[in-house]
Parts: C-alpha cells; structure tokens; sequence
C-alpha cells in the first residue's frame, strides 16, 4: 500500500486498519498505481483507485479524480469536477488552484465566478503555485470587463520581472489574444527555447514559429522534431504533444503544411493515445493523397474503439457531405447526435440537417435549438445559418426581426456571404421593428459575453497539470 493517510476520520481509519490486519494491502486502492495508470493513458483503472481514495477522504485522490473528470470535456462530468474540487478546496491548495482554473475557463462563467477564480489562482500562487499565472493570464484577457483595473501587460511584465518561468507563456497568450503573434516570433522563440526541457508545450509555439518563417528556419524545425521524437521515445514528452506538433505541420494557415511529416509523426503515437486516430483520419480528409477512404475509415474506426466523440463527428460530416462516402443523412445524424455532448461543430451539422430538410421534413425548431448552441459556443456560420432560417421561413413563417438579428452577428464575424444578407435584411426591416431588433440584439450578445478560444493551446494548457508536477 503507498502513499500517506491524509484528512481521515478516526473510524475511516478504523475500517483501514480493519482491512491491513485481515488482508493486508490485498484489495486495498493504490495512490500510486492510479498515477502510473493515468500516466499509461489506462483512465479507468486511475478512476477506479482514484474514486475508493477519494471516498475516503484522501484530497490529493479528489483532486486526482477531478483532473480526469475535466478531462473529459464532458459538460455533466465538468460538473461534478467543479463540486469535487470545492469539496477538497477546504484543506488543498491543490484543489484550490484546479478549481480557480476550471472556473477561469468556464462558459458562461458569472462576474462572481470569475472574481472567485481570481481570488483563488492569486492565493495559490502566493502558495508557491506558479503554474497558476497562465490562467490568470487568461482570466484577466478574456474577460477584461471584470477587471477593468487590470492591465494584462503589466501584470505579466511584474511576474517575468519576479521569474516566473509561466509569466513567458502568458506573453506568448497575450500575443495570440491581441493579434500579433507574428509580429513577435523572435521573442516567441525566445521565450521557448529555455522552457522546452520543462515546459513541452513549447514544442506547439516553436514550430508554430519555424512553419510561419518557412524556408528560413527548415533546418531548426529539423532539430526540432528529432528533439521532439527522442524525448516522446524516452517518455518526457506527452503524446498530446507530438499531435499537437502534427496538427501545426499540416495546418496551411500556420506555413506550407508538410502533411507526410505530420503523418509519420501520428502513427508513432496513436496506438497509444486514440485521439491521433481522429487527426489522422481527418489528415487524410484534407490531404487525399496521404491514403484512400478506406484506410480513412480505418483510422476512424480505431478512434470510435476507444470512445473519441471525434471520429464520431468527423464520420457524421462525412455522411452528410456526401463526397468520400455516399450522403447518407440519417447515418450523419446518428453520428452526429454521439458527438455533440463535446464536439461543437455537431450542432452546426446537426442544425443544417433539420434547416434543409435532409431527413425527409425541415425541423425549424431542432434546427434552431441546433445552431443556436452552435453559435453560442463560436462555431463559424452558425449565425449566418440562423438568419437563413429565420429570413427564408422554410418549413415556419418568416421571423424579419430574429433574420436581422442573426444577420448582425454573422456580419460580426466576418462570415462569407454575411455582408449582402445583412444588407438585404436591413432592406427589408420595417423602422417600428427595428428598435425590437437591436435590444435582442444586445441581449443576444450578453449572453455570449466573451467566448473563450477553446482551440488556443495554451487556453487548454491552463487547465492541464502543469509541466513538471506530479499527478498527485
């Protein structure tokens, strides 16, 4: 049996002592054996032990358990994260940083929760928790109208002045936030190249900065991946790491995308990490030439095997694009319907399925309950499909004012095609409405507030366990 017998009662202690003298440490949950479960991807036995630790008081175990609840990206399973960690904030600093993190990164987080995330990050780090500054980072630039009286820039300039080795990450997400990352790719680099030993995300931001260079940096992108491949073959990179890298060498907005690179990168890592699967399934969906639909499909398969809400969406799109695959739009919604719980861009298919009919009939109602969390949650042209919805009145009656709304927001977002639908539904707005509009308008954007940009990698950083602490 490992690991100390922390915050337990005098009967739970008892029963323990019970357990040893029958049978030893026979049957008994293992701290240990959990960490070294999880580290080896085995997430069900880590649960296991983690969850009998926790039931019995152990808050490292609560904390532990929590980790692989957020994980999860299931919103019922953030939940009960949520109520986990509070229930070991009480006596962890741990629990206390983790819960600050979650909340930093919540949708549709209060102005309370946000201070309370706040309070909670700058008291562990006053606790010696350094790793908490990235999401405060986050925090204070995503939604900058709770804390007016912070300036992000100078409050990252004190905690690199103070060397905090995560106030470089919070620069480099401060560029990202402002638009500028390209204009500070040296001191990107900079940055990086000192935490690479400590700090792998740093792998993603430096061939981030070679693939934007180009032919300039062919040679430090060379030293990289090798450096990138040797520290994954001894175990001190992530597997999430090296798909990172591969999504970055494959993206044709980042550089010239060096799709085979990316594709040898992945098959080293995915028998042992299933999210990979998904990626390269989805490299062969935008490079055709990497292999046919079948070997797509076989990636894809391997990705359902391991429960990737992922390849679940990626297979849905296929069905309902109708181009590797014949369009089958029930077979779309099946898929699509086990994607949703965690893959945005379920929703958005699933509301164009029930917008055009698809399936036999317009479903206007779960076409709008579709796209509406669709675009809540920032999914591209879902506002633009609404005011399609609304304007054209297919199967429902033309709704002018909600048209305008949604129109708005597409225009907003720089949406293709927004622009003359937006002109077009202004046209066509009586003056008496308009007013009408402009309040749902300004209501609709409330509840937005300010959307986090899930896909930023050091966004999901923050709520990871830092580089260089244990599990537990």
């Amino acid at each position: 049996m490992t690991g100390p017998l922390r915050h337990l009662s005098t009967p739970a202690l008892l029963s323990i002592a019970v357990a040893i003298g029958i049978s030893g440490c026979a049957g008994l949950p293992d701290q240990r054996l959990a960490n070294e479960a999880l580290k080896h991807g085995d997430t069900a036995l880590a649960e296991q032990n983690y969850r009998q630790l926790a039931d019995l008081g152990y808050s490292d175990a609560q904390v532990g358990l929590a980790d692989i609840q957020v994980e999860s990206r299931d919103p019922a399973q953030m939940k009960l994260a949520e109520a986990t960690y509070r229930a070991a904030a009480e006596t962890s600093v741990r629990a206390q940083s983790r819960l600050g993190r979650l909340l930093a990164t919540k949708p549709g987080a209060t102005a309370a929760e946000q201070r309370e995330a706040e309070g909670l990050l700058q008291k562990s780090i006053n606790n010696g928790e350094t790793g908490s500054v990235l999401p405060l980072a986050m925090l204070y630039l995503q939604y900058p109208q709770t804390f007016p009286q912070v300036n992000a820039q100078q409050k990252i300039d004190q905690w690199r002045k103070a060397g905090y080795p995560e106030a470089g990450l919070a620069q480099v997400l401060l560029y990202r936030t402002q638009g500028t990352y390209d204009q500070h790719l040296a001191d990107v680099e900079n940055i990086c190249k000192p935490l690479l030993a400590s700090t792998d995300i740093c792998y993603i931001e430096l061939a981030t900065v070679y693939q934007k260079r180009g032919e300039a940096d062919k040679d430090k992108l060379a030293a990289l991946l090798d450096q990138l491949q040797d520290a994954y073959r001894i175990g001190v990179v992530d597997p999430a790491r090296v798909d990172g890298v591969a999504r970055v060498l494959a993206d044709p907005e980042i550089g010239k995308p060096d799709e085979k690179t990316a594709q040898a990168l992945l098959e080293k890592v995915a028998p042992g990490y299933p999210v990979s699967w998904v990626t390269l399934a989805k490299l062969l969906y935008d490079f055709p030439d990497l292999g046919d639909v079948n070997k797509m499909m076989e990636y894809l398969d391997n990705g359902r095997a391991a429960d990737q809400p992922r390849a679940e969406l990626l297979l849905g799109k296929l069905y309902y694009e109708g181009k590797l695959v014949p369009a089958d739009p029930a077979k779309s919604e099946e898929h699509l319907k086990k994607a949703a719980n965690t893959e945005l861009a379920a929703h958005y298919y699933l509301g164009q399925i029930y917008r055009r009919g698809y399936l036999g009939d317009v479903y206007p109602q779960k076409a709008t309950d579709e796209l509406l969390k669709a675009a809540r949650g920032g999914q591209n042209s879902a506002d633009f499909a609404l005011a399609q919805l609304f304007s054209q009145g297919k199967g429902t009656k033309p709704d002018p004012v909600n048209a305008w709304v949604f129109g708005q927001l597409a225009l907003k977002q720089d949406t293709p095609e927004a622009k003359d639908l937006a002109q077009q539904l202004s046209e066509q707005l009586p003056p008496d409405k308009l007013a009408v509009a402009q309040r749902l308008l300004q209501q609709e954007q409330q509840v937005r507030g300010a959307t986090a940009n899930q896909n930023n990698t050091l966004v999901m950083q923050a709520l990871q366990k830092q580089d260089g602490e244990d599990a537990l």
